[in-house]
């Protein structure tokens, strides 16, 4: 098992860090270890999330004006 020390934290994060884990039933250390963990699988999300949008843009021709999605809600509401 791997270890982690953290010798500078606010007291308001670790009264924070308590409270979770007493809601979830676990010790400070499990929740602090869950808290990391869905940091760091949050920023992978992020990452994949944000290479799509580049891979989408890219789809998107530089040299023909787009349409602004504001008028074409607009003009969809005054129809009716």
């Amino acid at each position: 098992m791997n270890a982690i020390t953290i010798k500078s934290i606010s007291p308001q994060a670790i009264a924070r860090i308590q409270e979770l884990a007493a809601v979830h039933r676990r010790t400070v250390e499990e929740e602090a270890a869950d808290l990391l963990e869905k940091a760091v699988s949050e920023n992978t999300v992020r990452a994949a999330r944000l290479a799509a949008v580049d891979r989408i843009a890219a789809m998107t021709p530089k040299d023909v004006e787009q349409t602004d999605s504001t008028l074409i809600i607009r003009e969809a509401r005054d129809q009716r």
